[in-house]
């Protein structure tokens, strides 16, 4: 079976790959978590927090952010002792920065997910690539979230990053045209259309 070339032969990864990438993602909670486990990889591969995912959601509260905007610094600590995630102060921060700007999208846009899609006018871009050497890092669309969120304090969202999110959410849809998962995405991607905007 054809699969995207990023993915390997991990079976972690085939099973990320098949059943999550490229879906579109409506929940804000959900995107809130995502776009946070997406920050943890800069400098990484994303197999390592991949792997860590379910130890992730247990250090962090199951990414609630109205807990996670309170943590103090013995919790900050607790945090870079947990081996199950990665231990790194700035990364532990940009969650918690992360989670008071989530906030506030809330409370002016009435949902993060509403903010979040209207870059993409509320619909996914749908892509036809051959080749993984023709699919993009970045796009028009990844440098404006990537602007407007570091405007509200978030950090760890560079567009490189924004734009890994915007894939793995279904908000851009990358799977290439012979990989096994390309047909079913794209009838997701079309039938998709954010209904709370």
């Amino acid at each position: 079976m054809k699969r995207c070339d990023w993915c390997s032969t991990d079976t972690d990864y085939q099973d990320y790959h098949d059943n999550v990438w490229g879906r579109p993602v409506s929940d804000s909670r959900d995107l809130f978590a995502k776009l946070c486990l997406d920050g943890q990889q800069a400098g990484l591969s994303w197999l390592t927090i991949l792997r860590k995912q379910d130890n992730y959601y247990q250090a962090y509260d199951n990414f609630d952010p109205t807990i996670i905007c309170n943590y103090n610094d013995e919790k900050i600590e607790q945090l870079l002792q947990d081996a199950g995630i990665v231990r790194n102060k700035l990364k532990i921060q940009s969650i918690i920065k992360n989670a008071k700007g989530y906030l506030a999208i809330e409370d002016e846009f009435g949902s993060f997910s509403k903010y979040i899609w209207s870059f993409v006018e509320y619909h996914p871009i749908i892509n036809s690539w051959p080749s993984i050497g023709d699919v993009p890092v970045t796009s028009p669309e990844s440098d404006a979230m990537s602007k407007d969120l570091k405007k509200r304090g978030f950090s760890f969202v560079g567009s490189t990053i924004c734009y890994a999110f915007m894939q793995a959410v279904g908000m851009v849809q990358d799977h290439l045209i012979d990989c096994i998962s390309y047909e079913e995405c794209l009838q997701e991607s079309k039938n998709f259309f954010l209904l709370s905007k």
